[in-house]
């Protein structure tokens, strides 16, 4: 009996070792082909990525014309609806500064009517004034050119100067004099 079992044993070893070989025979197999992918894979993976490489750089060619077209497409538009507002904005200056040099001249003759009713005077009658008082003030140096005689040659000077300085006192207090009666005669006719 033992032998029996002993062999039977060695039959089972014997028979289990047949189906093994093809599966070793098969995983071999497996991996020779994973290899042969491999290889095939870096043969093909350079044709690949040239390929690839060609693929993109027409893509980027291809995008940069699409970038010019759109480009010029929006510059249009832009420039189209730039003009459309740069006119719009004219009109809209044109308006504002219209309104306010109106609103400035009312302004300004609002002002003058108040001050004109407050007795307050104007630019053009302190312009009137000023010219009037540069024409009196002219005569008046013409009138004061006049009055001093001519200077003969003379060869007392300090007599002279005496004789001026007594003529010019008496003349201030004339004029003084005659303002006074002037200033009196005017409260008398109102």
């Amino acid at each position: 009996m033992a032998k029996k079992t002993l062999k039977k044993k060695v039959m089972k070893k014997k028979a289990q070792a047949k189906p093994a070989a093809p599966v070793v025979e098969s995983a071999r197999e497996i991996w020779l082909a994973g290899l042969g992918a491999f290889s095939f894979a870096q043969n093909e993976s350079v044709k690949i990525i040239d390929q690839g490489n060609k693929l993109f750089e027409k893509l980027v060619s291809e995008g940069v014309k699409l970038e010019k077209k759109t480009r010029n497409v929006a510059e249009s538009a832009v420039g189209g609806i730039k003009g459309e507002v740069e006119s719009t904005v004219g009109a809209v200056r044109k308006q504002a500064v219209d309104n306010w040099d109106k609103l400035e001249t009312i302004f300004e003759n609002r002002v003058a009517r108040v001050l004109g009713q407050l007795g307050v005077p104007t630019a053009e009658d302190v312009n009137k004034l000023s010219a009037r008082v540069q024409t009196l003030a002219s005569k008046v140096t013409a009138m004061s050119q006049a009055e001093k005689p001519a200077k003969p040659a003379a060869k007392k000077p300090a007599a002279k100067k005496a004789v001026a300085k007594k003529a010019t006192a008496k003349k201030p207090a004339a004029k003084k004099a005659a303002t006074k009666k002037k200033v009196a005669k005017k409260p008398a006719t109102k």
